[in-house]
């Protein structure tokens, strides 16, 4: 090659790292990103061993410097969500078909455990609608809740404790990626999908109806709708639509006025004890109207008795806990990032993984179904004004005073006022704005959301997950199969150089064609790559033809976007190098990862495409090329140099 050693001197080929050390660099960056362990570097073992147990459980970092003027705003924002708590425990476990003081014990025990191992201020602990939903149609699908109640409930307790299990091996094993697969399209049309359905659920509460279709798909709930007309109670419907417009009438208010967010807050325990009152003092039970019935006073009793791992069973709970257990932590570290993104700290989605575990282990343990970070409840703990973790337990301690004393009055509680809560709370759900924002932004995402959406109205819940699930992986290896090769131009009076297609108004460089490649390089693209880099050239060259330019002499192709290469990968290259210098064409490559640069060094692959052709950037590959071209005018040059028969003889 020419003396161009200036535009080298630059780029590094110095031997590749040792396995081991690429092993942990690569196996920190997947499972470790954070680098959790960087504040305990340096440290004494006993200083050491303090950092850790704050770390690991972050009660240990906040309590000793918690402090009275925060409690206050953690009293009242623990109060204001337990206010929530109450109904939307008795009306979620209504949802998942179990006796109403299971969402009451949901709400005891389960936030005592998230304020010691959880590490986000805001979230605040419950059940949710989706995942209580989720569970029923899945367990329902196994063992009847009319036919065999008390199973029924067994089984809830053992898909509670799978899920725990679940997400604390997840957290313990820094699996977190996992969760990934689940996108906010994914999330966006499942929630819609459930709330559609949910809604429509609760027109039998609304109706006043006693039987209906154990189905979850919209066709089986219209069908068992319509079917019973005559069934329908006016009384029930009327108290229903009123309950409802009231319920609907303060969220407007608080989205209106902010300051009135604890309006919308206690509108369901207001809505919950309006129509005890209602029940108990016009007998409304004997006009149609259903209630709740009974409720025992006392704290949430063992259950770890009743978990039933009988083998026939263990497959429909093993299930119920892993896809609820995935949806509950994805809904509930999404929600908690977004809130300390407000407030501007930062929490560790491997530990909140390990907090929701702890607390669905002992919540099977004590009469609990599965709980997370329900997004109405975190919401409403946020605008209250909480400080810490302490605000669940504030909740916890209510829950446990109504459970002690207060648990018989809310028997009365008529079904139609649950539905009415029921829905008023799945109506933010469905959120058509943001699915009309994917429409024109991403079709494809758009796609992945209307997937999960109809699977979830029309087959049933898990599968319209599944198959939401199954398009995002679908498109994941697309992308991967077909990754991004564009052709750069150079910015006039610049030394940069981007996409043609972002600027056309840009400058081609005479006699050199400059590609850059993106996303890793597998034997899954390697073929597709090798084509269309050819292609590339071929249209390059005709294009030049047929101007009358000069002839095409180098191809430069950027590999700073490429963050990976496998075998088949380097040979693509090595056979679009031998290709091309039969025409008379050179190939340089610039600016190689690490990774890229130390497969090429193990491969050998440098020996024969000559580390002269390798460059730190664009620039400097164009600066060497251009010397080139002008060397070879000025020497009357033809045909190919030592170099390129070296290569072709190779």
């Amino acid at each position: 090659m020419a003396d161009s050693s200036e535009f080298l001197h630059k780029v590094n080929f110095s031997s590749s790292r040792t396995f081991g050390s690429a092993l942990k660099s690569s196996f920190k960056e997947t499972f470790f990103p954070d680098d959790p362990f960087r504040q305990f570097k340096n440290q004494t073992p006993l200083r050491r061993t303090v950092h850790a147990l704050k770390y690991f459980v972050p009660v240990l970092d906040w309590a000793p410097k918690y402090k009275f003027k925060l409690f206050r705003y953690d009293l009242l924002s623990g109060i204001t969500i337990a206010s929530l708590a109450i109904p939307q425990g008795i009306s979620y476990a209504k949802l998942a078909n179990l006796p109403p003081i299971i969402g009451l014990y949901s709400s005891f025990v389960p936030p005592l455990i998230y304020a010691v191992f959880g590490s986000s201020k805001d979230l605040a602990v419950g059940t949710v609608a989706a995942a209580s939903l989720l569970m029923a149609s899945i367990i329902g699908s196994e063992v009847s809740v009319v036919k065999n109640p008390t199973l029924y409930l067994h089984l809830f307790f053992t898909a509670a404790f799978f899920t725990g299990v679940f997400q604390t091996a997840l957290g313990f094993l820094r699996l977190g990626i996992l969760v990934d697969f689940l996108s906010r399209s994914t999330i966006l049309g499942f929630m819609g999908g459930t709330a559609t359905i949910i809604c429509l659920q609760q027109l039998k509460g609304m109706f006043g109806l006693q039987h209906f279709t154990t189905n979850m798909d919209v066709i089986s709930v219209m069908h068992s709708i319509f079917t019973q007309t005559h069934k329908w109670r006016w009384e029930s419907a009327v108290l229903g639509i009123s309950f409802l417009c009231f319920l609907l009438f303060t969220r407007y208010l608080s989205k209106k006025k902010p300051r009135l967010f604890w309006v919308s807050a206690i509108s369901p325990l207001l809505t919950v004890i309006l129509g005890c009152l209602l029940v108990y003092f016009a007998r409304a039970e004997k006009h149609g109207i259903q209630i709740v019935g009974p409720l025992k006073k006392g704290l949430s009793p063992p259950s770890i008795k009743y978990l039933n791992f009988e083998p026939r069973y263990l497959k429909v709970t093993v299930k119920a806990g892993i896809i609820s257990g995935i949806l509950a932590l994805t809904e509930g570290i999404a929600i908690g990032r977004s809130f300390a993104m407000m407030k501007n700290y930062q929490i560790d989605g491997n530990k909140e993984m390990v907090a929701f575990g702890l607390m669905n282990i002992a919540g099977a343990f004590t009469s609990c179904y599965l709980t997370t970070g329900p997004f109405s409840k975190s919401a409403v703990n946020y605008n209250a004004g909480c400080k810490t973790q302490m605000s669940n337990v504030v909740m916890s301690i209510c829950l446990m005073l109504t459970l002690l004393f207060l648990a018989p009055l809310f028997s009365y509680t008529p079904l139609v006022a649950l539905s009415a809560i029921i829905i008023s709370a799945m109506i933010g759900l469905i959120e058509y704005e943001e699915a009309y924002h994917l429409f024109k932004v991403d079709k494809f995402d758009f796609l992945i959301c209307m997937a999960a959406f109809l699977g979830v109205v029309f087959v049933s819940m898990d599968v319209g997950l599944m198959v939401s699930v199954g398009i995002s992986i679908v498109r994941s290896l697309l992308y991967l199969a077909r990754p991004g090769i564009s052709k750069l131009v150079n910015i006039p009076n610049t030394k940069m150089y981007r996409d043609v297609e972002q600027y056309p108004s840009t400058n081609d460089v005479p006699g050199i064609l400059i590609l850059e490649l993106g996303s890793p390089i597998y034997f899954s693209s390697a073929g597709y790559l090798r084509e269309r880099i050819l292609r590339w050239i071929d249209e390059e060259h005709e294009k030049i033809t047929n101007s009358g330019g000069n002839e095409l002499q180098y191809v430069i192709l950027d590999m700073g976007g490429v963050t990976s290469i496998d075998k088949p990968g380097i040979e693509m290259l090595h056979e679009v190098q031998k290709n091309i210098h039969r025409k008379g064409i050179k190939m340089a490559l610039t600016n190689p990862r690490i990774e890229v640069m130390e497969k090429f060094l193990s491969s050998n692959f440098l020996e024969t495409f000559g580390k002269e052709w390798v460059f730190l950037s664009v620039a400097e590959a164009v600066t060497a090329c251009r010397f080139m071209l002008h060397e070879s005018k000025q020497k009357g040059f033809a045909g190919l140099n030592d170099h390129t028969i070296a290569v072709d003889n190779a």
